[in-house]
């Protein structure tokens, strides 16, 4: 196979991958238990009881880590905090100190 060339090469190698195909074919109508027939087979398929001891023991595992932790402490909710609320006169004082400011402001830009 050494003085093949690539052409040859690639032929073979297509002609390789029909008689794979044209093997599983012939094992799935046949029914064989031949190495193509379990190529064919189709893996990663769980059954249903599979399934469902892996479920009965993930919910133990997770019921273990839970009993394990102490008992959460229900804590009374906090009052709200109380507002503050600024006096009038004080709101006046913040209003009038900021017209002030920008009063001086604008008498700068001109």
């Amino acid at each position: 196979m050494i003085n093949l060339t690539s052409t040859q090469l690639r032929k073979a190698a297509d002609l390789q991958d029909q008689i794979a195909k044209f093997q599983t074919q012939l094992a799935a109508l046949v029914g064989s238990g031949t190495k193509a027939a379990k190529l064919a087979k189709k893996k990663g398929k769980m059954s249903a009881a599979g399934k469902a001891r892996i479920v009965a023991a993930q919910k133990a595992r997770w019921a273990k880590v839970k009993a394990a932790k102490p008992a959460a402490k229900v804590v009374a909710a906090k009052p709200a905090k109380k507002k503050f609320k600024m006096s009038a006169a004080a709101k006046a004082k913040i209003s009038a100190a900021a017209k002030a400011r920008w009063a001086k402001i604008k008498a700068a830009k001109k």
